[in-house]
């Protein structure tokens, strides 16, 4: 036997369809942000500052506040391979902190540079913040 579609059964799936149309979202959902802002934890017992640890290191506590840094510090030392950039920075709140520098060359970076945080966290929480001088490295700032 022919089966033949009536006029009924297209209006019905015409409607079907512009309801899925309708609940389908059509904006792509946003990128995770990039965080500008480093947060470091101080202990609540006798105020050492530290970053991301699970007890201080002065006395042991686990009560900690959580603070904004500014984001400054100074660079302590190179640590790893050269290619990588990474080094120990000394942030102006007291804690150090392991992380990459960028925009500028491993040659001309110098121990003592101050640096401003560019990038806190990475998205998914991978990798190393980021780094970067807070003036133009001059020739003569050559570390060797």
């Amino acid at each position: 036997m022919l089966q033949t579609e009536t006029r009924e059964d297209n209006e019905l799936r015409e409607d079907a369809e512009a309801a899925a149309a309708d609940t389908t979202p059509t904006v792509a959902p946003p990128l995770p942000a990039i965080h500008r802002d480093l947060f470091f934890e101080r202990c609540l017992w006798c105020g050492t500052p530290s970053y991301r640890r699970s007890f201080c290191r002065a006395c042991g506590a686990t009560a900690f506040k959580r603070e904004r840094s500014t984001g400054a510090g100074v660079l302590v030392r190179r640590i790893g391979h050269v290619q990588l950039n990474t080094w120990f920075v000394a942030m102006d709140e007291g804690f150090t902190l392991l992380c990459q520098l960028t925009r500028a060359e491993p040659v001309v970076v110098a121990v003592g540079a101050r640096v401003r945080v560019v990038r806190a966290v990475a998205p998914l929480d991978q990798g190393l913040p980021l780094v970067e001088l807070t003036y133009p490295a001059t020739s003569l700032e050559r570390w060797w």
